[in-house]
């Protein structure tokens, strides 16, 4: 079965300070457990900010690095999930349902690609 890696991409410069409320992370942990009882959920996690992160970059035969934040950028990947499905389809619709459970004042925006294997 494909494996597709979604990025959850966020806008760090208006992210809430506060933590999310508990029936948020009461529905998110529901999910969680229903798309790793299903096998599809294979790893996800969230990330530090990126102001803790460099970017290395290769270019004329020299690496160069930049420490974050990055504000070149409005949206940065504030974590990630790795899911094995059967197709696009089932992919986009555990996506879906991962950005469903988001209150409705969040912006949240996944990014899924198939992973190339083989």
């Amino acid at each position: 079965m494909p494996r597709f890696l979604t990025m959850i991409r966020i806008d760090e410069q208006h992210t809430p300070a506060q933590a999310p409320n508990p029936e948020f992370e009461q529905r998110m942990g529901a999910l969680f457990e229903e798309i790793t009882k299903a096998g599809v959920m294979l790893d996800t996690a969230g990330l530090t900010p990126s102001s803790d992160g460099t970017r290395v970059t290769w270019s004329g035969g020299r690496l160069s690095y930049t420490d974050g934040p990055f504000t070149e950028g409005k949206e940065v990947v504030g974590g990630y999930a790795i899911l094995q499905a059967k197709d696009k389809a089932e992919a986009l619709e555990w996506t879906k349902r991962f950005l469903e459970v988001h209150d409705e004042h969040m912006t949240v925006t996944a990014e899924l690609r198939q992973i190339a294997e083989g």
